[in-house]
């Protein structure tokens, strides 16, 4: 078994796919300033390309929620770090890493809306369908997946591989220290 992931989507495939969904979002909302409200901890890496490929004002927020333990989520969503700026008035774009069963957007998405921001829409690196429990629109979608277990590029297994700089899928490889 190898320590490293099998790459699903390479760095180069994810560096260009960044600069077009830039391009469209910037399309989407013209000259007005967008909120960029990155969902902790996996979208960080993709927030922070992201918002460099994305030309015009822009500014960015953090929300901390948790739904995942280990390799399953629980289906109950909390939130771990609210968002320290008012939403109201904004364009808020929400960015995420993965979207699987839907829930934890479902939930923000009713959340975040009593906030009064001016738009509300959200912004994905991975789709994965197969998985869906709850419907959600998706405005911004980088790539669909099948229904694997992902990491690296900001995905976790247990806080792990993050720093991976392409997408990997897990086949069960052993935690560093384990």
């Amino acid at each position: 078994m190898s320590d490293q992931p099998r790459a699903l989507l390479t760095a180069d495939a994810l560096r260009e796919r960044i600069t077009v969904m830039g391009r469209e979002i910037r399309a989407a909302y013209g000259d007005d300033p967008i909120l960029c409200l990155g969902i902790l901890k996996g979208s960080f890496v993709f927030l922070s390309d992201l918002v460099r490929a994305i030309d015009g004002p822009v500014q960015v927020a953090f929300l901390g929620v948790s739904s995942y333990e280990g390799t399953e989520s629980t289906g109950h969503v909390r939130i771990t770090h609210d968002v320290n700026v008012s939403l109201r008035g904004f364009h808020v774009l929400i960015v995420e890493d993965i979207v699987d069963t839907g829930l934890t957007l479902d939930y923000l998405l009713r959340t975040l809306g009593v906030r009064e921001p001016r738009s509300l829409k959200i912004c994905t690196l991975l789709d994965k369908p197969s998985r869906r429990k709850v419907a959600v629109p998706l405005d911004f979608v980088g790539f669909q997946i099948p229904d694997t277990f992902v990491i690296g590029y900001g995905l976790d297994l247990d806080e792990y591989y993050r720093n991976l700089p392409y997408v990997g899928i897990y086949e069960g490889q052993p935690l560093p220290g384990r």
